[in-house]
């Protein structure tokens, strides 16, 4: 039997061995959860719902356990596993409130009567990436579960372990056998299953671009639907009449959240020529007084990378790059890396241009609106980005034309369980969360009862 071991990325010792699922195991629960497919749809909204409800409970009084579990599994602060965990649960809140609401429409037609009914498409798979293992599980199986749809759920494999427990929190909750299944195991494996198999009717996947266009061109083969949160190298840009000790205090957070593993981090900083010395006199103490430390500690701000082949790709970029200045990391065990902000000197510096997913921030100059525009949106990414400015009438201009799917003036919130979240370009395809994601997950059905005699 094949096995994933688990290792904690600030110590590099295993946490955990878990039994890779097989190309026939993963049939047989994507047959099985067909089967509970044809029972849960009939399940009446409200029930549906109640059950949902039940299951952000569980997940509610296991807050702490989460958490501290997360932390082993993906070197989390402790802060933001607890917010993580938080966040499924209030997704599963949300989508609570769906099904008695998954309403359809009445459309004035001659001769009888036009309705619409939104059907669930059946199984789908859900797979999960290594850098946020909770709350992108739950964007997938929240909405997809209340739909009335059945779930087959792949979680990285290098952090199984959080998704594993919250399958068990299901069932504890009442959910039916096999409506939620947790299949810990290798992409190539278990995920392409879920690409290949017609019992599947849609894929949501979190991850690199790359691996999201061959999902993609396998969903397109067999006319599946696909829902793609791909990679990101968003801009924080920050003019000169901004606030800029805020700007700049609230700019580490922007891009060394999660150890800058994230898709929606602010890594190119963009800073308008006349502050910009003022702008890093104000930003380099920020970033020196970053809190990297042992993430299980309520005072850490940053822990760890997940591995070691990820430290070794970020340390690729700043190797040769013009370093502005590092914060500091513990020494010994742990795949621990600096905040670091580097000085590109052209929009064309690799540092500037890839997404590293480290905590690396690239900083260049603009000089006016135009500019900004244009450096902004010269990436093949459009995910999220943050806007710096007192003139209103320019931060409508400019989130007007920044071509990414969620952007922020004066802030750097990228994700409300109660929004739509999702991006353009090559960050993705569709949209999660929100009212939005919901109707992602059903076919318009459109039904005539002619009633003239």
């Amino acid at each position: 039997m094949p096995t994933i071991e688990v290792v904690d990325p600030a110590t590099e010792q295993p946490v955990a061995t878990v039994a890779a699922t097989t190309v026939e195991q993963t049939d047989a629960a994507i047959a099985r959860s067909a089967t509970a497919f044809e029972k849960w749809r009939k399940v009446s909204p409200a029930d549906r719902a109640r059950l949902l409800r039940r299951f952000a409970a569980e997940v509610d009084a296991h807050i702490e356990e989460l958490a501290g579990l997360e932390v082993r599994n993906a070197g989390h602060t402790i802060g933001n596993a607890r917010w993580e965990a938080g966040n499924v649960r209030d997704v599963l809140d949300y989508y609570a409130g769906a099904p008695e609401r998954l309403t359809g429409r009445q459309i004035p037609v001659p001769g009888g009567l036009d309705v619409t009914f939104h059907e669930p498409l059946g199984v789908v798979g859900v797979i999960v990436p290594w850098n946020f293992p909770m709350p992108i599980a739950g964007w997938g199986f929240a909405p997809a579960l209340a739909a009335g749809n059945t779930v087959v759920l792949k979680p990285a494999e290098l952090t199984p372990l959080t998704a594993i427990r919250l399958g068990e929190l299901a069932r504890d909750a009442g959910l039916p056998e096999d409506v939620l299944t947790v299949l810990p195991g290798r992409g190539e494996v278990v995920g392409e299953r879920f690409v290949t198999h017609p019992g599947v009717r849609k894929v949501c996947f979190t991850g690199s671009t790359g691996v999201g266009k061959r999902i993609m061109a396998g969903c397109a083969a067999r006319v599946k639907r696909v829902t793609l949160e791909l990679g990101g190298k968003s801009a924080n840009v920050v003019f000169a009449d901004a606030d800029l000790e805020r700007a700049a205090a609230t700019a580490p957070y922007a891009a060394f959240d999660n150890a800058g593993q994230d898709c929606c981090a602010r890594s190119r900083l963009l800073v308008q020529r006349p502050v910009l010395d003022r702008f890093l006199a104000l930003l380099e103490p920020a970033v020196r007084d970053f809190r990297v430390a042992d993430p299980a500690l309520e005072s850490a701000e940053m822990g760890p990378l997940i591995s070691a082949a990820q430290r070794a790709r970020v340390d690729s970029y700043v190797a040769d790059a013009e370093s502005a200045f590092t914060g500091s990391c513990p020494a010994g065990n742990g795949f621990w890396f600096p905040p670091t902000v580097l000085l590109a000197r052209s929009p064309d510096d690799r540092h500037w241009r890839e997404e590293i997913f480290g905590p690396v921030i690239s900083v260049l100059p603009f000089d006016d609106e135009a500019e900004a525009v244009a450096l902004a949106n010269d990436t093949e990414y459009g995910l999220s980005g943050s806007i710096w400015t007192r003139d209103v009438g320019r931060a409508i201009r400019m989130a007007r034309a920044i071509d990414s799917g969620n952007l922020s003036v004066n802030s750097h919130s990228s994700v409300r369980y109660w929004t739509p979240f999702g991006g353009m370009k090559q960050s993705g395809l569709g949209r999660e969360l929100g009212p939005d994601a919901l109707h992602a997950f059903t076919d318009v059905k459109n039904v005539f009862i002619a009633t003239d005699e």
